[in-house]
């Protein structure tokens, strides 16, 4: 899954320039807010506060970039619609391999040829981040404070008629419940 960009320019930040950068590790700090996600079209989060560290190891053959994303994302409760801050700490790796043609390229190893001189990081923190945020939000977990907003969740109900069916009852699942 590779990200669409909407603009190039506001995402040039991203870019890391590989080629002056002696062997060894290398440290990179960026912070993501909604400026960041508004790039992304479609996007599923569309503001956040996350601090995302790059450590970019150089070797011979290979680039290995290791990424912390720690912070917070907003997101809407799937359960009560409302708003709520949803942690994000995750730990990602993608390795680049030098290589004169292109090897079998997967999600594992991109290949990066001698005219190649830095690594769009943009697409790939947009990535982990979204595959950070659990598939189904809900603001009241367990053990986290947040609660879902109890009005809400009665009006979903009433006009759902979750308490009506409750009561009257279906003929044809009461006579199932007696099977049990």
């Amino acid at each position: 899954m590779r990200a669409n960009y909407r603009s190039l320019r506001s995402l040039r930040t991203y870019s890391i320039p590989f080629t002056g950068l002696k062997l060894g590790k290398h440290e990179f700090d960026y912070v993501i807010d909604a400026d960041f996600f508004k790039e992304f079209e479609y996007s599923l989060v569309k503001n956040g506060k996350l601090e995302v560290r790059v450590e970019l190891d150089k070797q011979e053959t290979m680039i290995i970039l290791n990424f912390h994303i720690k912070g917070a994302v907003e997101l809407t409760c799937d359960r009560c619609l409302s708003e709520y801050q949803q942690p994000v700490d995750a730990k990602e790796q993608q390795v680049y391999k030098f290589a004169e043609e292109d090897i079998d390229e997967d999600d594992e190893i991109i290949t990066l040829h001698k005219n190649d001189t830095e690594i769009d990081v943009a697409g790939l923190i947009y990535e982990y981040i979204n595959v950070a945020v659990p598939f189904i939000a809900v603001c009241s977990n367990e053990g986290n404070g947040r609660d879902c907003d109890k009005d809400m969740l009665d009006r979903l109900n009433e006009l759902s008629g979750g308490d009506e069916n409750e009561k009257s009852g279906d003929p044809r699942w009461d006579a199932l419940k007696k099977l049990k």
